[in-house]
């Protein structure tokens, strides 16, 4: 019999009064130390809502292109990388989303995954964008390090928990985790030695070890000798009364693989040479990109490089990244979206001052993160070498504005000296100087990047709704996608408006779109902290003479312009002698 939660005692007062008891008998001798368990019908309930179908408590209905101009936002080039992870993903999830479709025939024997391998170097973004695909799909995601296995399996337990891990970042939803995605970086590191007679078995073992991992097999949520394992066993007993076998199916777990795979380069273009000898033959440039031979990879490849053939099988879809450029880096620092900028601008505001980069400052710090050869990475490296300074002294005085620019990346310790005398007018005009030059760029931005987003919500991209997306990214530390979903849901609340005339006084008022855009930049702007005040000021300024318009002009809706909030006496005066017919008198001519 469920137990009704207005009859549970409440487990703090419980134990606060048997603290108290034990003071006033034992002062400060005897302390209470164990909580009180109690079963929670609410955490009962919200186990039952766990067992909902996946494809209804995940929202997944996302095309391939619809993904790639997401992603668009985030990573600069990677065109193909993008195109074949996006494709294949959105394939995965949408075959699990729509599977009662195949009338049972998704069972077949042999049935391929998407499992997916990445090669490129370090530093190009293959983590940063496994992760903001799991991240908009919403499915779980754990990452793993191949050089933490071991013949005998993962440091700490073996491969499977990887698969446990997946059911922690799920919340302990094993549903969810059974839809996640395991992603393992530096796989290549377990390529058998290539010099070594015989197999090299720790490396073959952890290769046949994941491989086991890939097909549909069950791992136990529960582990021998592991004391948190067992208390989650025994506390699920003692809320539930039940002993259960908690497992989760790899099915439909999602597997991404990458590595840098030095070497392999070596060996793709021997096998190109052994088959284009003669006169046919191309000669290789030695001053191109190494990672171009990549796109040539074939499973001979990577089975000479070290990998068992069953081990690549499971292994199909492989996506070849690119080094980035002096000028992708600066590329990168330009998008709106990129982490690095972000995060010095949270950094800095969390001391109350705001940091705004020309593109000078980014140009220099793409060189210097350039020169380091470790792709993004670097950057954050440059950025930090630079700014650590100021970071340290700024917070103690009271600057409260940081323009970067050549000249302060170039010379920190110097640039710090100055900043530090520098009047704070002049501080602050220059943020607003480089603020002002980011805005062309920005908006092209958001114009390019969020057509794929406005479309599919509907959400038409007018000039004037791209400046105020543009607007709210500068007075916010933002993304640009998600600037962009906050204005949105701020012209959705407008919206609401009508419904709150329409509820609290029965009038009929349309908002014109000018008038929509003028109060989502108004609230964004600080002019008022909430729509409920738009709604009281105009309630205020209006409600009478709506009255007067429904009730005796017989107006069915009245229709709210921009000059209507910005000018309520003049517009309802007009608006009033134009639905009475009173027409305003001429101005009198002097007499001669």
């Amino acid at each position: 019999m469920a137990i009704k939660k207005e009859n549970m005692p409440d487990p703090k007062k419980i134990e606060k009064e048997i603290g108290e008891f034990l003071h006033e008998k034992y002062g400060d001798n005897v302390k209470l130390v164990t909580p009180v368990v109690i079963p929670d019908p609410d955490k009962e309930e919200g186990d039952s809502r766990k067992s909902k179908s996946i494809s209804d408590r995940v929202n997944f209905d996302l095309k391939p292109e619809e993904l790639v101009a997401y992603l668009d936002q985030f990573i600069i080039k990677q065109d193909s990388a993008k195109k074949i992870l996006a494709t294949k993903i959105c394939t995965h999830f949408n075959r699990i989303k729509n599977r009662h479709l195949w009338n049972g025939n998704e069972k077949i024997v042999g049935a391929i995954k998407n499992n997916v391998l990445m090669l490129g170097p370090t530093g190009v973004g293959k983590t940063y964008m496994i992760r903001l695909i799991a991240q908009k799909i919403g499915v779980p995601f754990v990452k793993g390090d191949a050089t933490k296995f071991s013949e005998t399996g993962y440091v700490g337990g073996d491969v499977e928990d990887l698969v446990r891990d997946l059911v922690r970042e799920a919340g302990n939803d094993i549903e969810l985790a059974r839809h996640g995605i395991i992603y393992i970086d530096e796989i290549d590191k377990i390529a058998s030695g290539k010099n070594m007679i015989g197999l090299d078995v720790s490396r073959s073992g952890v290769q046949r070890a994941l491989l086991t991992l890939m097909e549909e097999i069950d791992v136990e949520m529960k582990v021998p000798h592991d004391p948190v394992s067992i208390m989650q066993e025994v506390e699920t007993f003692r809320r539930t009364g039940k002993r259960e076998k908690r497992v989760v199916n790899t099915k439909n777990i999602l597997f991404i693989m990458s590595g840098s795979f030095s070497g392999l380069q070596e060996i793709i273009r021997k096998r190109l040479a052994r088959q284009s000898i003669g006169f046919s033959a191309q000669l290789t440039d030695s001053s191109r990109d190494p990672y171009e031979d990549m796109k040539n990879v074939r499973a001979e490849d990577l089975t000479e490089y070290g990998f068992e053939a069953e081990f690549i099988g499971r292994l199909p879809v492989r996506a070849i990244f690119e080094n980035l450029t002096e000028q992708d880096l600066f590329d990168i620092l330009k998008n709106p979206s990129n982490p690095v900028a972000l995060s010095k601008r949270m950094d800095f505001a969390a001391y109350g001052i705001d940091i705004k980069f020309n593109d000078e400052a980014f140009k220099l710090i793409a060189r210097h993160a350039f020169e380091e050869k470790t792709g993004a990475r670097g950057l954050v490296n440059a950025v930090e070498r630079a700014l650590i300074h100021f970071e340290n002294r700024l917070p103690t005085s009271d600057v409260g504005y940081l323009p970067v620019t050549e000249s302060l990346i170039a010379s920190p310790e110097k640039e710090l000296e100055r900043v530090l005398a520098a009047d704070p007018q002049e501080l602050k005009d220059s943020c607003e100087q480089i603020r002002r030059q980011n805005k062309e760029s920005l908006t092209a931005h958001i114009r390019d990047k969020c057509r794929a987003q406005a479309k599919r919500h509907r959400f038409p991209l007018t000039p004037e709704r791209i400046d105020i997306i543009s607007e709210y990214y500068m007075n916010n530390i933002s993304d640009i996608e998600n600037a962009f979903e906050s204005v949105r849901a701020y012209f959705e609340e407008a919206r609401h408006i009508e419904d709150y005339f329409l509820n609290h006084y029965d009038l009929v008022i349309s908002l014109s779109e000018d008038a929509l855009e003028y109060i989502v930049r108004q609230y964004i702007l600080g002019a008022f902290q909430s729509f409920e005040e738009v709604c009281n000021e105009m309630a205020v300024n209006f409600i009478d003479g709506f009255r007067l318009l429904a009730d005796k002009a017989g107006m069915d809706v009245i229709t709210i312009t921009k000059q209507a909030i910005m000018f309520p006496e003049s517009w309802l005066d007009s608006m009033i002698k134009k639905a009475f017919g009173v027409q305003d008198k001429p101005p009198e001519i002097p007499k001669p």
